[in-house]
């Protein structure tokens, strides 16, 4: 890839296969059955030589997936924009054009689009199918295509769906990292074939704030986007080139008065009005309308170097058979880094769909001369390395940045040295960062276990000191009022206090800030003060390894033992503070564990868990290990899910906004992830395995199937991590916690040809084996964990199972479970 240094793991795809059925996997789609949940939602897995992916899994049920192209880690993404916020989804029945921006899976409601193109026939002018002398007339929602899922295809780095209206017309797509292509097939017969280049309109509530176009020749069009983006952010801005293998007949520009043709532009409109360009074509029977794009975030010469770079060859546009073989072999070079063995081809197409979607984010952000727009809007160039971009870190520090460090480590590196390029030039670290703006979404300290996590793999080397200075400024101050980010916002109390006050009348610079969230701002600054105590304890910052340390106990400070849930009888759990240091009590009706207030998409009762830090303290505060163990017991509803795994989708949290008057585990969001594996670090490892089993039950191979937003890949990294039988434990420790694994065998490249393998004969998707021993490079061992270092040694794990736990057997014992970092213990 430009600018990015040689992939080092050269899978050659040796002994990918292990004599799999899934060698044989046609490149047809899948056969349609009901799936995700849904009696009507369709299979639509496609298989491209030995690494199947269905990229049609999480469109439905707020998975905020996409379907079309993207490369990994790609700049520009190809995908169809139909009624909902994230693009399109399974259900919707038309489709408004294709866009060439899109995240994977989050949250927020402006998510792309940018550039929405759509093939129609018809007349074009004064009285036609597309009046140019009538207001509206180019309004995506009034000129969107019917379309068919028979035939539509997703696959990794390709994309194809029938549209049923305008005489049927179909469209293809796939990308490269900076440059993409589109194919539309007009039917039959056709004479005469459009293309409308919408400016002014993108994802539905993605506002375009203003746009310019013109058209160049007679075969390239290309303009600016400024769009108002993420959770009502700042304005940034994309510029685009897109270049057709033919020439235009007729064109003309429009916008939301009427329609001009023959005019070249340059045409300008303002805010969420609709605005383009139509390029007419004359056809010969059955002739396709190819066109290549690009897209940058730097200037208008960005995208014409991105576009000459990867999307045309010998000056005219890269064919798109071309485009499409180079961007599936990258697919199958990146997939086939990790191998898998047993299951059935749903199960191998949920697990590389998983890891798909975790190769996805972050986006490459620097053009292909390496130029960048930074926080501080200035153009800067990375050279020998890739900027990334779009860093959604409340949820991906919890598992994807594990999974990319693990598999994907110079892009790991690359990622570290861009969130330290963000706070160079922003002045402070980032949250969420959406382009080159901190959007101040969600609360806690996120960067911080992001970070020290990428420290204890190694992909800070030669940059600890920069790395812990900038961690430091963070976790022991506040930005400047002047500048957009917020950082630790509630800092003032919790360093004074112990604890970050609830208080929702408190000045935000965007729309979340952490005293609106206090409760649970104080366990993430807890938590992330255990992680950087570590961190300043290896760098020699004894001082502040010694007050962080004692920082991560203020968990204790909002744990109120009085509190009683009064349905369950359980008692304590962490609660709101006031700045004055007294308990939140909602008026009239007290403290309720299970209520909206003082935590952010979660309620007490998920949080008490997200104390990774001090997990025997976090039992002792529970009233010791057999009531906490109990408590997570009633927490997963174990023996309903211990009866029938699939019990998870009434007995757990099933709606993927449902965050409040809840008491169960949330599978749908991030706070709780982890919550899992604190059996294993009880004593417990067996129900760690029968609630991860349950879990990977609402992952399927259909539209919903993904359990919530997947977040930039955090849901599906959990599922990868779940499925191999290794799971991150606390950030900065460097643990990978042990459980069961899905499969009975994995292969994971490593750098230098080094193979990691996992082996766990008897295992079976579907079927639950419990861990009776555990074997690594030959050597028996006892403790719940292997440190990276060990990891990084490419050895073979083996884990013996049976099908019955041993509750007095392996993990059982308090020596083999991890205990707190020195100075975390009272």
């Amino acid at each position: 890839m430009s600018q990015h240094r040689t992939n080092p793991f050269q899978p050659a795809i040796r002994g990918i296969c292990f004599a799999l059925a899934a060698c044989l996997l046609p490149l047809s789609a899948i056969d349609a059955t009901a799936a995700g949940g849904s009696a009507n939602a369709a299979k639509a897995a496609v298989a491209v030589g030995t690494m199947p992916v269905n990229t049609f899994i999480g469109t439905q049920d707020e998975g905020n997936t996409f379907p079309g192209a993207s490369a990994p880690f790609g700049m520009i993404q190809v995908s169809p924009i139909a009624d909902h916020y994230a693009g399109y989804r399974y259900t919707d029945k038309k489709i408004r054009g294709f866009g060439h921006s899109f995240l994977s899976g989050a949250g927020c409601w402006e998510q792309g689009g940018q550039l929405s193109v759509l093939p129609v026939t018809g007349t074009i002018g004064p009285g036609g199918d597309f009046d140019t002398a009538k207001k509206g007339a180019f309004d995506h929602k009034q000129y969107a295509a019917d379309y068919t899922h028979d035939g539509e295809v997703g696959q990794a780095g390709y994309y194809k769906v029938k549209l049923t209206s305008y005489g049927g017309i179909t469209a293809e797509a796939t990308a490269l990292t900076r440059a993409a292509a589109e194919r539309y097939t007009y039917a039959p017969g056709t004479k005469t074939g459009h293309v409308l280049l919408n400016l002014g309109q993108a994802n539905e509530r993605h506002s375009v704030i203003g746009s310019e176009v013109k058209i160049v020749g007679d075969r390239s069009v290309e303009g600016q986007i400024v769009t108002k983006s993420f959770c009502g952010g700042a304005k940034y801005t994309t510029w685009f080139r897109m270049e057709f293998d033919q020439p235009f007949a007729r064109r003309g520009i429009w916008d939301d008065r009427a329609g001009w043709p023959d005019v070249d532009g340059p045409s300008q409109q303002g805010e969420a009005k609709p605005h383009g360009v139509w390029l007419s074509f004359d056809l010969k029977d059955g002739q396709a309308v190819t066109a290549v794009s690009a897209i940058s975030h730097v200037d208008a010469e960005g995208a014409r170097i991105n576009l000459k770079s990867e999307g045309m060859e010998g000056g005219k546009p890269m064919r798109f058979d071309a485009m499409k073989a180079k961007a599936q072999a990258n697919w199958q070079r990146e997939l086939a880094s990790v191998r898998i063995e047993g299951g059935s081809k749903d199960d191998r197409t949920v697990f590389y769909t998983a890891l798909y979607h975790t190769l996805l984010q972050p986006l490459t952000g620097n053009d292909a001369d390496g130029r960048y727009r930074g926080y501080d809007d200035a153009i800067h160039t990375a050279k020998d390395w890739t900027y990334y971009e779009f860093f959604s870190l409340w949820d991906t520090y919890r598992a994807q940045n594990q999974m990319l460090a693990l598999l994907r480590p110079e892009r790991a590196s690359d990622i570290a040295t861009s969130v330290l390029k963000i706070r160079e030039q922003g002045g402070w670290l980032p949250r969420w960062g959406y382009a080159n703006f901190e959007t101040n979404i969600m609360t806690g300290d996120p960067v911080t276990p992001f970070l020290v996590d990428l420290w204890r793999f190694g992909a800070l080397k030669g940059r600890e000191a920069e790395a812990y200075a900038a961690l430091r400024e963070n976790a022991f101050g506040v930005p400047a009022h002047g500048i957009r980010p917020q950082g630790r916002s509630g800092n003032p109390s919790y360093l004074k206090q112990g604890f970050v006050q609830y208080d929702r009348s408190f000045i935000s610079k965007g729309m979340d800030t952490d005293p609106h969230h206090g409760a649970s701002a104080t366990l993430e600054y807890a938590a992330a003060d255990g992680a950087l105590a570590g961190m300043a304890q290896a760098l020699g910052h004894a001082d502040d390894a010694k007050v962080l340390a004692q920082r991560a106990l203020n968990w204790k400070a909002v744990w109120d033992p009085s509190v009683v849930d009064a349905e369950t009888g359980q008692k304590g759990f962490p609660r709101p503070r006031l700045l004055d240091g007294s308990w939140f009590g909602d008026v009239g009706s007290g403290y309720d564990p299970r209520g909206d207030h003082g935590f952010h998409e979660g309620t007490a009762w998920q949080y008490q868990w997200l104390v990774p830090q001090d997990v025997p303290g976090l039992a002792a505060a529970m009233g010791g290990a057999a009531p906490a163990l109990g408590r997570l017991d009633q927490f997963f509803d174990y023996p309903a899910v211990l009866a029938d795994p699939n019990a998870v989708r009434k007995s757990w949290v099933v709606g993927p906004y449902s965050y409040y008057a809840q008491f169960r585990y949330n599978p749908n969001n991030e706070p709780d992830l982890h919550a899992p594996w604190m059996y294993t670090l009880m004593g417990q490892p067996w129900k760690t395995t029968t609630v991860v089993r349950a879990a990977e039950t609402l992952f399927t191979n259909g539209p919903g199937g993904v359990t919530g937003n997947d977040d930039l890949g955090t849901m599906s990294s959990w599922y990868l991590f779940s499925a191999l039988g290794i799971y991150p434990d606390m950030p900065g420790s460097g643990r990978f916690l042990l459980h069961a694994p899905r499969f009975a065998k994995a292969e994971i490249d490593l750098p230098q040809g080094r193979i990691l393998r996992i082996e766990a004969p008897g295992a079976k998707p579907g079927e639950r084996r419990f861990v009776k021993s555990v074997n690594y490079g030959g050597r028996a061992v006892e403790r719940v964990w292997l440190d990276w270092e060990q990891l990084q040694s490419a050895d073979t794990l083996k884990y013996q199972l049976t099908t019955q736990p041993d509750t007095k057997g392996w993990g059982t014992r308090g020596r083999d479970l991890p205990r707190p970092p020195a100075g975390l213990a009272d």
